[in-house]
């Protein structure tokens, strides 16, 4: 396969070079550059898609066996009218393609909504109900906690009454402003990037279905001490990458972070950078994600396993 360099990679050839799996009768899109027993699998959050990572897809590829999806009623994946889109279903999601990957050792790397999908997977294995073991975990900016989180205006038309309404007609200028207000202020995403994640938005029929997955936002709510308590008992090696001036999960997320969790005292934090850390500073970012991922792999060896 020709090295990606960083930043080179345009959707269509991110959607040639994937593959599906099957979650019950729904298909799962997923970029995978090789097979291992020992893999990091990057998850992203709402309401993007898995090409988030396209910036740093080429390093990690090089380092690691590496694998990327789209969560199930996002980009590329399946986004039937009739499913209950909770964190627990995505966690399946995830365990089903750990499974189908054949991985029995599992890196992390997450932002935003994926960050919670890991949570749970972490109160899974504390209660022996998974499969995967994971051996490492660095999150970035995501709202981990309920009181800190500070939606933006669109998530709270969303998630009220006037949602299912909202999502159907939202068009794509309002789209594509609301998302860049997260950024940070001398990083906003290119014209390109905001096509790219409206159409993924979009796909397969996309808006009909936004409202019920911003539901993750009560559910945080309703499940705020299951996950605190696996966010709490972490024992693996764990960083968390914030940029500090994210509105949503910025700075008021840190401190509320070392109030909540000072066990955990890898924290790198990003100043002037905003909600995506990865697509804003994608070269500080891999510096931090290569470091930490270095030092947790027991092997970088290729595999000589076929792609599935």
């Amino acid at each position: 396969m020709p090295k990606e360099e960083p930043g080179q990679i345009s959707y269509n050839d991110w959607k040639d070079r994937g593959s599906y799996y099957l979650h019950g009768e729904h298909a799962v899109f997923f970029r995978q550059n090789r097979r291992s027993d020992e893999l990091l699998i990057c998850i992203h959050g709402f309401p993007t898609s898995s090409f988030d990572y396209y910036k740093l897809w080429g390093p990690l590829s090089d380092r690691f066996p590496v694998a990327a999806y789209d969560l199930i009623g996002y980009g590329l994946s399946a986004k039937p009218l009739d499913l209950d889109y909770t964190t627990f279903l995505q966690a399946d999601v995830l365990e089903g393609l750990i499974r189908h990957l054949g991985a029995a050792n599992v890196h992390i790397l997450s932002h935003d909504f994926g960050n919670t999908i890991t949570l749970e997977l972490v109160a899974r294995i504390a209660e022996g109900a998974a499969a995967a073991k994971i051996s490492s975990i660095c999150m970035m900016n995501g709202a981990l906690f309920p009181e800190t989180h500070r939606p933006i205006l669109a998530q709270k038309i969303l998630i009220g009454p006037a949602g299912a309404v909202f999502g159907r007609l939202i068009p794509d200028s309002i789209f594509k402003r609301s998302l860049a207000r997260v950024f940070g202020p001398d990083t906003k995403p290119s014209v390109q990037e905001l096509e790219i994640f409206a159409e993924a938005f979009k796909q397969n029929g996309g808006k009909r279905i936004a409202h019920k997955l911003i539901r993750y936002m009560t559910e945080r709510t309703a499940y705020r001490q299951r996950w605190l308590d696996a966010l709490r008992g972490i024992r693996v090696p764990f960083r968390f990458i914030n940029g500090l001036a994210d509105p949503v999960s910025g700075e008021h997320l840190v401190r509320r972070f070392r109030e909540l969790v000072p066990e955990q005292k890898d924290i790198i934090e990003l100043n002037d950078i905003g909600h995506f850390p990865h697509l804003e500073t994608p070269e500080t970012v891999l510096d931090h994600v290569l470091s930490f991922f270095s030092g947790n792999f027991s092997s970088t060896a290729d595999d000589d396993r076929p792609l599935a």
